[in-house]
């Protein structure tokens, strides 16, 4: 994980051996489950400490270097794990709430848990639009976190009805014109859904000069109870 080592430090992050050791372990469980099933299409050895696990611990210096001391963090969409695992790793303090919808990935991301010996990882299985309706899930996070998950009309739809009011939703963008048009059809779903654009933060690490931004959008009003709508919609109807 020297690579991984290097670049974190271009982020003000300095890993120690024991979490370097945990990615590496989190790299050999991937490789070994990628050939059983499609976790990601990234699996060569230097590309994922740079383009999965240095890319998700990029929102800690948007968040001005680290997430807030016990957040209650859920990540929609977990997928692999990326970001929510890898932040984990850094800041072990963190609550983490893993929304997956497929069932096998979401074993995968419960073995992840297990196999790191992470405690206060809870992972759901199931659409990010019925759960944020839960209550012990609704409005009782700190920071929602959504990579690779939808444009923001709809990414705002099933992320924002997870956050409290003043917590954050954090999504990983591109930047450029094409997240001006995204920002500009948003609009409507801020207002309705209680958010609020607080910063755009431009990404500058060695392997991430692709223009790459974690957009951190806050959470000024509780979301009506109607949002999200039911499953599917979100995507078929943005707001």
């Amino acid at each position: 994980m020297q690579l991984l080592a290097q670049s974190a430090v271009e982020l003000g992050l300095l890993l120690d051996a024991p979490q370097l050791e945990q990615f590496e372990i989190y790299y050999r469980e991937l490789a070994d489950w990628n050939t059983r099933m499609n976790l990601t299409s990234v699996i060569d050895y230097p590309e994922v400490q740079v383009k999965h696990f240095l890319d998700s611990l990029t929102l800690l210096p948007a968040l001005g270097g680290r997430l807030p001391e016990n957040a209650r963090v859920v990540d929609v969409g977990a997928g692999a794990g990326f970001p929510g695992l890898p932040l984990k790793l850094v800041q072990p303090d963190l609550s983490l709430t893993l929304v997956e919808s497929t069932g096998k990935k979401a074993g995968f991301l419960r073995h992840m848990a297990e196999t790191l010996g992470l405690e206060s990882v809870e992972v759901y299985t199931g659409r990010a639009e019925t759960l944020a309706h839960q209550p012990e899930l609704r409005e009782t996070h700190d920071v929602a976190l959504a990579r690779g998950l939808a444009r923001l009309p709809t990414l705002l739809e099933i992320t924002l009805p997870f956050v409290r009011q003043g917590g954050v939703v954090a999504a990983w963008k591109h930047g450029g014109e094409g997240l001006r048009e995204e920002l500009a059809s948003a609009r409507n779903a801020l207002q309705t859904l209680g958010g609020h654009v607080r910063s755009i933060y431009p990404v500058k690490a060695t392997g991430l000069e692709d223009n790459r931004v974690v957009a951190v959008i806050e959470k000024v009003r509780e979301t009506p109870d109607d949002y999200p709508r039911r499953n599917g919609v979100p995507r078929k109807q943005p707001l």
